[in-house]
């Protein structure tokens, strides 16, 4: 696995690497086959924003690339979305804060990353720009099954493999059901999803104003701390305790239903692990989950207000959306406002009921995905794969939008061992426990790397 952010500082400061020469070895990357169709649109060879050694403040991340998903505004080119309907559109005046708090820090932007179009996909398939190939961070090489390339999860699908393949330390994203915790787990990588109001959402085309949620992926537990604390403005309380001080839920409902033979595989050997570790980990039913499809039975939230934004440019671009995303989009204007004004309400209930099942434990856990990315040929657009397209959709998006709608946060991190596909456990608790999360998955992510 190539060197995590905090390492590659630590890197500078002893003088052992340049912010330069990390810089002119992710361009290369990010030009190379690995990396096709992962940007829109590329930096053009550029000094590192920050040359100095790393530190706090405008120095901290110095100099070091990332990326920023085609979602966010980034001063002086358009943002399209992943889509073609918005490629006539101005360029943006300002960066968004989430690009303007990564450069105020000292990070160099090093492009635009493809995406879902709108984001409305747990698949990553984009039919106008192409989809990248799913790269499994932890081996660095791509993620194949008899020779065909994987999905690598979206909607954030560039974002996840900008970070895998070594193009930058840091990708930015959104999540609104699952779409970085979703392609983080895909390729090999961690994905923090923050309570939603930590991070600005301002300067990005939403899907969801309830559920969107500002975020990143990283190749580490401790990246991911760095960065939720350069985009929340904030910093992360750390507990520095063992594994064996937290109380651990392990939902059986839903959550390990319809799992793949080797994610069961993985998860299970996870599990041993943590409780040879010392992790208090406690078998529960939460059946709360059980009446999570029947509050969302009328489309949720990301149907009525993605309609509510799209509905006069699908009015006249309709031919121009992918049929996919049109069709998840129009089932919005079929929600009634008696509807959507019961799901707010049923959602708050829902929220107070699991707060209550969540009490007294830490966190909990799960697998992120029930099952493997699967291949690019099997999800390609087509009416007659559109079947299991969406099925395999629901399937990737089913554990981690449970979150999302419990208002939570969540940070999913690789389980599996080389030579196996990529799977991944998911650290997760209600709203405003960011630093629980962060501080459980730093002891988790010992625990597993010493499998």
């Amino acid at each position: 696995m190539r060197a995590d952010l905090i390492a590659t500082l630590q890197a500078i400061a002893a003088h052992t690497t340049t912010a330069q020469a990390q810089w002119e070895e992710c361009q290369a990357i990010a030009q190379s086959a690995a990396c096709q169709n992962v940007f829109m649109q590329l930096e053009g060879p550029q000094a590192p924003a920050a040359l100095a050694a790393p530190g706090i403040g405008k120095s901290a991340l110095a100099g070091l690339p990332f990326s920023a998903k085609d979602l966010f505004d980034v001063a002086g080119s358009v943002t399209q979305a992943g889509s073609v309907v918005l490629a006539d559109r101005p360029a943006a005046a300002h960066d968004c804060p989430a690009v303007a708090h990564m450069r105020a820090a000292g990070g160099s932007l090093i492009g635009r990353t493809n995406m879902v179009e709108f984001a409305f996909s747990g698949v990553g398939i984009n039919p106008h720009y192409g989809t990248p190939a799913a790269w499994d961070a932890t081996t660095d090489q791509r993620v194949d099954a008899a020779g065909e390339a994987r999905v690598p999860g979206g909607s954030s699908s560039g974002a996840a493999v900008s970070v895998a393949t070594g193009a930058v330390f840091i990708a930015l994203g959104s999540d609104t059901g699952g779409s970085i915790r979703i392609p983080a787990a895909l390729n090999g990588l961690v994905g923090f999803k923050n309570t939603a109001r930590r991070v600005s959402t301002q300067g990005a085309v939403p899907l969801s104003t309830t559920m969107d949620t500002v975020c990143a992926m990283t190749r580490s537990v401790r990246d991911a701390v760095l960065a939720h604390e350069i985009l929340a403005d904030r910093k992360v309380a750390r507990a520095h305790k063992p594994l064996s001080a937290y109380r651990l839920a392990v939902p059986s409902t839903l959550f390990l239903d319809a799992m793949d033979k080797g994610v069961q595989v993985a998860w299970e050997r996870s599990l041993k692990t943590l409780r040879s570790a010392g992790a208090q980990l406690v078998e529960v039913p939460m059946l709360e989950l059980k009446s999570l499809a029947g509050l969302l039975a009328t489309g949720g939230f990301s149907a009525a207000e993605s309609f509510t934004w799209h509905r006069s440019l699908i009015e006249q671009h309709h031919s121009q959306y992918d049929p996919r995303v049109a069709q998840r989009i129009l089932r919005g204007a079929n929600m009634k406002a008696f509807e959507y004004l019961d799901l707010q309400k049923g959602r708050t209930q829902w929220i107070a009921q699991m707060q209550s099942a969540l009490s007294g434990f830490d966190a909990a856990l799960s697998p992120t995905l029930p099952i493997y990315g699967p291949s690019i040929s099997s999800m390609a657009p087509g009416e007659q794969r559109d079947e299991a397209f969406f099925a395999a959709n629901a399937l990737l998006l089913r554990n981690t939008s449970v979150i999302n709608t419990l208002d939570g946060c969540a940070l999913s991190l690789p389980c599996h061992m080389p030579g196996e596909l990529p799977s991944s456990m998911m650290v997760w608790q209600g709203p405003m426990r960011d630093d629980d999360v962060l501080n459980i998955s730093l002891a988790i992510e010992t625990a597993l790397r010493a499998m």
